[in-house]
């Protein structure tokens, strides 16, 4: 019989499994680390750096007891720094590019550092910057992700006024809805969204969905110009057999859930559970299913560690918290029992001689009585059908314009978007100085 209940673990196992994944580095600790930088003149980690960060000059403000004033730099270039210190893969950007990166010695543990001076001024700061006068420009932000708060900040400090529609009940996006639980703690998504709309003249209108309540003519209309961070709305699907089975569900939407509730013992898991794709929400499903008291939790990749979307350190993670992750499998049915999962047939697979990927007609079964589906998202062209797409998102060029007069765009929706906040923060940011030229000019 299946086996998805809620509430395995004791009462205390809950707060300590979704405690911090990084604990914050004491003061101490900071001064000591910022003490490892070179501060290198070419800084290869700032040019790995999506928004661009001066990383040596804040590292050296944080050495010398700066820390606001190392705060201060790591704003100027991305607002919402505090949540990517928390959630960037620096294990392949920054990190990965600092000198020290090498055999026998660890790189300059940057993201630690950069959530150690973003946190210490959010304690005492309501806001990052003074805003402009008002010019008396008005621009729409659709979507309050990362993208559109990016976007929202910066235009506002340059003086416009910023109107937000958000399809859901709050702001956050990515950041509140998407990510694990273990990753941002106590809230602090909803910490940074308020930290970004403290600079003044920005409003937010939530749950107002764009081709429900309003359309992209509607704000061509009234706004000078409209920025569009929608974010991808839609999973792919598995496309076999059994793929409606009870038992077998999203793994983004079960994140959401799991993120939104003040309760995580309330959240059902399976005793066994199989996450089919390579992805960041694959490990993040994963490695909290584990949490919550799974007994076995295996992730299914159709090819090698290689070329998962997750990072070798976001694979080791997931290793370390009793995940099994198998690799060159491709499912072929959900198999079910009184219409609830039993099992998932896979099909080994391999590349062949020109390097496309094939059935090799060797299969396996996993017994499961849980599995999520995490093999990326789409995004609904719908509501921007005036828009010229490339490749099933939107096209920009490279200040973030789309084909339309007055329309910019940024994030995920984007060709080119990677899912990565860092990078939609860059794209916000681009797109809020394109649209302040274009204002002014």
């Amino acid at each position: 019989m299946p086996d998805i209940s809620a509430g395995r673990l004791a009462a205390d196992d809950y707060g300590k499994n979704f405690s911090d994944v990084h604990p914050p580095l004491g003061a101490h600790e900071a001064v000591v680390e910022s003490d490892r930088c070179y501060f290198c003149f070419d800084a290869p980690c700032t040019n790995a750096c999506p928004t661009s960060i001066d990383i040596p000059l804040f590292i050296r403000k944080i050495g010398t007891g700066n820390v606001e004033g190392a705060a201060e730099t790591i704003f100027a270039s991305n607002i919402l720094g505090g949540m990517c210190a928390r959630v960037c893969p620096t294990e392949t950007l920054c990190e990965e590019a600092c000198v020290r990166n090498v055999a026998e010695e660890k790189p300059v543990r940057i993201g630690l550092l950069q959530r150690h001076a973003t946190d210490r001024y959010l304690e005492s700061h309501s806001t990052y910057g003074i805003r402009a006068p008002a010019t008396g420009r008005k621009v729409a932000v659709v979507g309050a992700g990362p993208a559109g708060l990016a976007c929202a900040h910066e235009l506002a400090l340059k003086g416009h006024d910023v109107t937000i529609v958000e399809a859901r009940g709050k702001a956050g996006g990515l950041n509140e809805f998407g990510i694990a639980a273990y990753k941002a703690t106590d809230g602090f998504a909803q910490r940074e969204v308020d930290f970004v709309l403290g600079i003044g003249g920005i409003t937010i209108e939530a749950g107002k969905a764009l081709g429900r309540d309003y359309s992209l003519a509607d704000l061509r209309a009234k706004y000078d110009a409209v920025f569009l961070g929608l974010g991808l709305q839609a999973v792919n699907a598995l496309g076999v057999e059994g793929e409606e089975t009870a038992g077998v569900v999203d793994a983004v939407r079960w994140i959401e859930d799991l993120r939104q509730s003040p309760d995580k013992s309330t959240i059902e898991v399976g005793s066994r559970v199989v996450v089919i794709g390579g992805g960041m929400t694959a490990v993040d499903a994963a490695v909290q299913a584990k949490k919550l008291g799974a007994d076995e939790v295996t992730i299914a990749y159709r090819r090698g560690p290689a070329e998962m979307g997750a990072s070798r350190y976001e694979q080791e993670l997931a290793q370390v918290n009793g995940v099994r992750i198998l690799h060159w499998v491709a499912p072929r049915q959900v198999v079910s029992e009184g219409n609830a999962v039993a099992a998932v047939d896979f099909e080994r697979t391999a590349l062949d001689a020109s390097g496309r990927l094939t059935g090799t007609g060797r299969t396996l079964r996993l017994a499961a009585d849980q599995v999520m589906k995490a093999i990326g998202q789409t995004f609904v062209s719908g509501p921007v059908e005036t828009v010229a797409l490339d490749g099933g998102r939107i096209a920009v060029d490279e200040e973030m314009r789309t084909s339309l007069a007055k329309v910019w765009a940024g994030g995920d929706c984007v060709r080119g978007g990677e899912d990565l906040t860092v990078q939609a923060v860059d794209h916000g940011k681009r797109a809020a100085l394109s649209i302040h030229a274009a204002l002014s000019a």
